[in-house]
């Protein structure tokens, strides 16, 4: 069993930055591919970003492309999504997932842990 646990969220204003972490529990983390969603008020969740277990590859979703940067320290258990240039349509609860396969996806199905999420607020 993995526990994730986010952390980072807040309020920023528009053009604001902020990192969100993800601490992992469980010996498997170094091998399991991770992943960003969100989930904005009145909609679906929706993939923002995800990395392999190495951390060789990425992949973003092309609302954040260029803005968002997910990166991963396997010694400490944590994926990090770095956001940059926030704007208010930015605005959800953010969650982490992991897989039990080394790759990463853009499709949340394949992800069998989530953590509870984190509130990122950008206001205008």
């Amino acid at each position: 069993q993995v526990q994730l646990v986010e952390s980072g969220g807040g309020l920023v204003q528009d053009g604001g930055s902020l990192r969100l972490s993800c601490a992992a529990s469980g010996r498997t983390f170094s091998s399991s591919g991770m992943g960003w969603f969100r989930q904005a008020p009145g909609k679906a969740r929706e993939f923002v970003a995800a990395i392999n277990s190495s951390g060789g590859s990425t992949y973003y979703a092309d609302a954040v492309k260029g803005r968002f940067t997910i990166s991963r320290e396997n010694a400490k258990n944590t994926v990090y999504l770095q956001m940059d240039s926030l704007a208010p349509a930015d605005t959800a609860v953010y969650y982490c997932a992991a897989r039990k396969s080394s790759a990463l996806s853009r499709v949340a199905v394949v992800y069998d842990y989530w953590g509870r999420g984190t509130q990122v607020t950008v206001s205008s």
